[in-house]
């Protein structure tokens, strides 16, 4: 009898587990102690209905406001408040499902303790960002190159949409190396769950937003490659995405309602034009259509719109914060989202985390135009809170004109110098991201036609201008590739894969050209950071005449002296014309060669070249 009663109780025991696996909550789990107190808690059963709106949870601090059951009776809604004295454990939540009462267990954890690092710092112009592409830099693990049961099963490095199989632990793996640049940050493209059929090794189609994609790592993989850079003095950057999601997320694929992205009578794609948004002529459909229409045909348009989605999406970033230690965030296809949503959310993840820096990709044409999705000086109905965007307006208009075009009153370094000029429309210049090249934009070193020195001038600019530096991988060794298509500009970082003959962590098979790159970026990303000029310091600029364009970086303790000879033919430089702030400076030294001016009065710098002057006493 006892051994039937122990069979029967482990089996319903069994039973209950199995049924629970049924049944997902998200967010997942929340901590005791947050200012976000106030969670929407959306409960998904696979399978069988809920037979009601009834929740309840019996759990010390915890309170049920209120609940709704969906259209799709496969949801709820469950609305609780976490008091300030609520402890953390397992929270049992009790419902109704298929006429029967049905535990289920949703966990309040503590929150991250300091264990001698910190997190939720932000990124400042003192860090200097390395952008990774995971799949594409590095193969630390071969066992999760293809994960059983996932839509895509490519694995092939010669086909440019394949995956190529990098991972979080091919990362870790290098850390010394990316370091060694001088790099204090990294930012990875997303690497949450991306179950759709082809094209996922960019990241962006995220089907589930609370689980690592499994063909990087695990969870704690990452938390762990997290800890590593905190407790080496980095910073970890999370890429968000406010606008869309894959077309196979279990939002769209067994949506709770119909509105939870926007539909169209047939597939509406985005115009891509931000200008309908702030001009004082547009129509209502073509702000509609540029806010409204899908990314892609794979990539459902979030309605930020819809309440219970835009809770989802404030308390994802929250959770991600708080579960995996980030220190940033870069704000995917920013321009396409509901912009009353992007501040409420800006406001959220700010107020709980007020060092937190966020920055928009805000891929538009002019100043002004970027300018107005952020923090702004600018009178427009409209006031964004967002901090920055990523800079691409010195890209496109500045630094590329600059080494491409002959030098004319609008064209060549001038356009660089025009561009800066317009830094008065934002309220934080400084907290602009610079980049040279990206996962959506041409390899540099391919835009100023495989032209080193040039590379290196580019390099120059990007680790001395005012603002956030961001590397692209693999650059600093002369990566190439033009957008046509983009998977071209997403090639393998050499040497992270067993079978590859160059290996550019160890210089092995490295050409001199791409060699000198590299010790550049090294030497010149370490100097930064011990500068303080560089990082906090004051920019000044003269009108660029001949091709030269002359920038100073200064503080009360160091003064950095630019100068960008884009011309072809060699020039004089009277550093007296620069007597504002060379003044009572009597020598310098080139960061780069060590070599050393003893007199502060003319000298000649050599053709398309760049130095970059520590002005002494």
């Amino acid at each position: 009898m006892k051994k039937a009663a122990l069979i029967l109780i482990l089996l319903l025991g069994f039973s209950l587990a199995t049924h629970a696996e049924n049944i997902e909550v998200y967010p997942t789990n929340w901590w005791v102690g947050m200012k976000t107190n106030s969670i929407q808690l959306i409960i998904r059963s696979i399978g069988e209905s809920f037979s009601s709106d009834k929740v309840s949870i019996n759990y010390p601090g915890v309170t049920i406001l209120k609940t709704y059951q969906f259209p799709n009776k496969r949801y709820l809604a469950v609305d609780i408040v976490i008091a300030a004295e609520a402890s953390a454990g397992t929270v049992t939540i009790e419902l109704d499902k298929n006429g029967k009462k049905q535990k289920i267990k949703w966990q309040l954890n503590k929150r991250r303790s300091g264990n001698g690092t910190q997190y939720a710092q932000g990124v400042t112009s003192s860090d200097f960002i390395e952008l990774i592409m995971v799949d594409r830099f590095s193969n630390g693990d071969v066992t999760n190159d293809r994960v059983k049961g996932m839509r895509d099963q490519s694995l092939n490095r010669n086909q440019m949409y394949d995956r190529h199989g990098g991972d979080l632990q091919g990362v870790m793996n290098n850390l010394d190396y990316i370091q060694g640049l001088g790099i204090t940050t990294l930012w990875f493209t997303p690497i949450m769950e991306n179950d759709m059929v082809k094209r996922t090794e960019h990241g962006y189609a995220i089907t589930n937003h609370y689980k690592i994609d499994p063909r990087y790592g695990t969870d704690e993989l990452y938390k762990k490659l997290g800890n590593q850079l905190h407790q080496r003095g980095m910073k970890l950057i999370f890429d968000a995405v406010y606008n869309h999601i894959g077309l196979y997320h279990f939002l769209e694929q067994d949506p709770p309602a119909n509105d939870w992205v926007h539909r169209w009578p047939e597939y509406t794609q985005t115009s891509c034009r931000e200008q309908p948004l702030f001009d004082p002529y547009a129509s209502k459909s073509d702000k509609k259509r540029m806010s409204d229409g899908w990314f892609d045909a794979i990539m459902p348009d979030i309605n930020q719109g819809n309440p219970y989605m835009a809770n989802f999406v404030i308390q994802n970033c929250i959770w991600y914060i708080e579960e995996f230690g980030i220190d940033g965030i870069r704000l995917d296809t920013y321009t396409y989202s509901d912009l009353n949503f992007a501040n409420r959310c800006n406001k959220a993840i700010m107020e709980e985390y007020p060092k937190m820096t966020l920055f928009g990709e805000t891929m538009v044409h002019g100043v002004a135009n970027q300018a107005y999705f952020e923090d702004n000086n600018m009178n427009t109905a409209f006031k964004s809170n967002l901090q920055s965007s990523v800079d691409f307006q010195s890209l496109y208009y500045g630094i590329i004109p600059a080494l491409t075009q002959p030098f004319g009153w609008t064209e060549g370094v001038n356009k660089l110098y025009y561009t800066l000029s317009s830094d008065f429309l934002s309220k934080n210049p400084m907290k602009k991201v610079l980049l040279l090249d990206n996962h959506d934009e041409p390899r540099f070193y391919s835009i100023v036609r495989e032209n080193a020195e040039k590379q290196k001038i580019g390099y120059q600019w990007l680790l001395t201008c005012r603002g956030i530096p961001q590397l692209y991988y693999g650059s600093e060794v002369l990566m190439k590739g033009l957008k046509a298509p983009d998977g071209l500009v997403r090639g393998d970082f050499p040497g992270g894969w067993e079978e590859d003959t160059k290996n550019a962590f160890t210089g092995k098979g490295m050409s001199a050209d791409e060699k000198s790159t590299q010790d550049l970026v090294r030497k010149l990303g370490n100097f930064r950071k011990n500068a303080s000029a560089l990082k906090t310091g004051k920019m000044m600029h003269y009108v660029p005449v001949d091709g030269v364009y002359v920038y100073f970086r200064y503080d009360e303790n160091q003064t950095i002296m630019c100068i960008m000879n884009t011309s072809n033919s060699e020039k004089e430089i009277d550093f007296q014309k620069y007597e504002e702030r060379t003044i009572g400076f009597t020598a310098a030294e080139n960061v780069l060669t060590a070599e050393g001016m003893t007199t502060l009065k003319k000298t000649i710098i050599p053709a398309m070249k760049m130095w970059v002057l520590e002005l002494k006493k």
